[in-house]
């Protein structure tokens, strides 16, 4: 992890024709796929409660270079898709490689954040609860390390020519 580091250069964005076929899938498809990976790799985090601050709450992603967004919410302790029209109550936002780089730990949470590279909006307080919970997540078992190594080398991939 970089702690070290008060400024990034900019980030790599996902070329266009990556991007394009992203947008043929169907919105629920991405979501679903996306549900059942992080209730996955946060299975301990949502077990043990830490997680419990987005009970009710619709957290929108979006992914910007991708052109992809995603509703979730917390419901009966598992992360599920926001359906409905209800207003979302935070948003995090950035590009495919910001994410890779949060998730693979090369940079952390703070420095993504601080550089705007990773924007958070809405529920200032939910915001808070959101940086400090992927800041402090430790990510633990063998499926779970090999899911960070395949994300390590799309950034690394993605850091050398995107």
């Amino acid at each position: 992890m970089n702690t070290g580091n008060p400024t990034l250069p900019p980030s790599p964005t996902l070329p266009r024709p990556l991007a394009w076929p992203l947008g043929l899938i169907p919105v629920a498809a991405h979501s679903t796929v996306l549900v059942s990976l992080l209730n996955r790799v946060f299975a301990t985090a949502l077990r043990e409660g830490e997680m419990d601050f987005l009970d009710g709450k619709i957290m929108l992603v979006r992914v910007r270079d991708a052109g992809l967004r995603y509703r979730l919410t917390l419901k009966n302790g598992r992360l599920r898709v926001a359906l409905g029209r209800r207003p979302h109550d935070l948003s995090i936002e950035g590009t495919v490689y910001d994410f890779l780089l949060l998730a693979t730990r090369r940079e952390d949470a703070d420095t993504l954040f601080f550089n705007r590279r990773l924007r958070l909006g809405g529920d200032t307080e939910l915001g808070l609860y959101m940086k400090n919970f992927l800041d402090a997540l430790e990510l633990e078992g063998p499926w779970t390390s090999r899911l960070v190594k395949v994300l390590d080398g799309a950034t690394t991939v993605m850091g050398r020519f995107g």
